[in-house]
C-alpha cells in the first residue's frame, strides 16, 4: 500500500491490541510514518532498534529483594507511570534468533517476565524484506504470526505531494516528477542507489552546496552513477532563475518551454515559490496555457500549499472548463 494509505491504516489501528508489521524495502519512510500517526495524535514513541538488543536485554538484570531474586527490567520500556504511546520495534527481523525469540511473549502477551506493558500502549514493528539486500534474519512463524502484516510501497504522487510540504530542491522534486521510476531502484553492486531517503539526502546537499554544479561529483555517492547520470543531464537542460522569472512576470505571453523536463521544472518551482503574491497570479494565467496534464497537476498543488488560489480568476475559469480533469 502508499504512504498515505498505510498513514490511514495506522491512524485507525490506534487504540487496539494487536500489533502490527509493516514490510518495506530500505529508505521509503516506515519509521517516519509511525512517528507521523503518533505525533498527530499527541503520542509518545519509544523506539527500540531490535537488532542492538542482547536477549537478555528485555527481561533485565536479576536483584535480591527480601532474599528472593526479583527481576528489574530495562529502563527504556514504558511503565505504568508513563502516558500511553507507541512501543516501535524497528529491524525486528536483522535482530538474531534469539532476540526475536525474547520478544514472543511481549509482542503477544504485553509482558516479559514479571514485567507488563501498560495498558494503552502499541506494539508496531518493522523491517527490511530479505530481497531488499538488507541485513535480516529468517523471522520465526511464531513470531510472525503475532503482527498484522502491512506491505508499504512507494508512491511518485505521495512522495511529491510530501517533498513540495517539506520544501525539497525544486529540482530533486521536478526530476523524480520526470523520471517517476528513479524514486526507488533496488540494490544493486554500488553502495549507493535511488530511494525517497537518498533524494531527500541529495536536496539537502545541493542546498548546502548551492547548486547542483557545485556538487556533481557527491551526487553519484547518494542515488548512485545510473540515476546521477540521468539528473546531471536534467539540470543541464533545465530552465534556470532568470527564465522562469521571467514566465512569471509575463505569463501571459512569455516563451514557455515545449520539452518534458522544462515543463516539469517550470510547475515544480512555481509550487515551490507560491508564498509569492506574483508567482500565485502568474500560476493562474498560466493554467490556460500549459498542457493540460502540467496544468491539472499546477492547480491542484497550488491549492494543496496555498489555499488562496482558489479566489483568482485564472483557476475559476480552468476548473469551469476542467472539472472531469480535476476530480479524476
Amino acid at each position: 500500500m502508499k504512504p498515505t494509505r498505510l498513514t490511514t491504516v495506522l491512524s485507525s489501528m490506534l487504540g487496539q491490541r494487536w500489533p502490527a508489521f509493516i514490510w518495506g524495502p530500505p529508505g521509503i519512510g516506515k519509521s517516519a510514518i509511525v512517528h507521523k500517526i503518533a505525533a498527530e495524535a499527541t503520542l509518545p514513541v519509544i523506539d527500540l532498534r531490535a537488532s542492538l538488543l542482547d536477549p537478555t536485554d528485555l527481561r533485565g538484570i536479576p536483584a535480591i529483594v527480601d532474599k528472593q531474586a526479583v527481576w528489574c527490567p530495562p529502563a527504556f520500556l514504558p511503565t505504568d507511570t508513563d502516558v500511553p504511546g507507541i512501543l516501535f520495534l524497528d529491524e525486528i527481523n536483522a535482530a538474531p534468533p534469539l532476540v526475536q525469540a525474547s520478544l514472543y511473549q511481549l509482542v503477544l502477551d504485553r509482558r516479559v517476565g514479571e514485567y507488563i506493558l501498560p495498558d494503552g500502549w502499541w506494539i508496531v514493528a518493522a523491517g527490511n524484506r530479505q530481497k531488499d539486500r538488507a541485513v535480516t534474519f529468517r523471522m520465526s512463524s511464531a513470531l510472525s504470526n503475532r503482527f498484522v502484516h502491512l506491505d508499504l510501497d512507494t508512491d511518485v504522487s505521495d512522495w511529491r505531494a510530501w517533498a513540495l510540504e517539506k520544501e525539497l530542491e525544486p529540482l530533486v522534486v521536478a526530476f523524480i516528477g520526470y523520471r517517476p521510476a528513479l524514486l526507488r531502484e533496488d540494490p544493486g553492486e554500488s553502495a549507493a542507489f535511488p530511494t525517497p531517503r537518498s533524494w531527500e539526502m541529495l536536496s539537502d546537499i545541493i542546498k548546502k552546496f548551492g547548486s547542483p554544479q557545485a556538487c556533481l561529483d557527491i551526487i553519484p555517492g547518494v542515488v548512485g552513477s545510473g540515476a546521477s547520470t540521468e539528473f546531471a543531464a536534467f539540470v543541464k537542460r533545465a530552465l534556470n532563475m532568470k527564465q522562469m522569472e521571467a514566465i512569471v512576470a509575463d505569463p501571459s505571453t512569455a516563451l514557455l518551454p515545449k520539452a518534458l523536463d522544462g515543463l516539469h521544472v517550470l510547475t515544480t518551482w512555481l509550487v515551490h515559490s507560491a508564498d509569492r503574491d506574483d508567482v500565485i497570479d502568474a500560476s493562474a494565467v498560466l493554467l490556460s496555457r500549459l498542457p493540460p496534464e502540467f496544468a491539472v497537476v499546477l492547480a491542484k498543488e497550488m491549492m494543496g500549499v496555498n489555499s488562496s488560489f482558489s479566489r483568482k480568476d485564472g483557476y475559476k475559469s480552468f476548473i469551469k472548463k476542467n472539472a472531469s480533469l480535476i476530480a479524476s
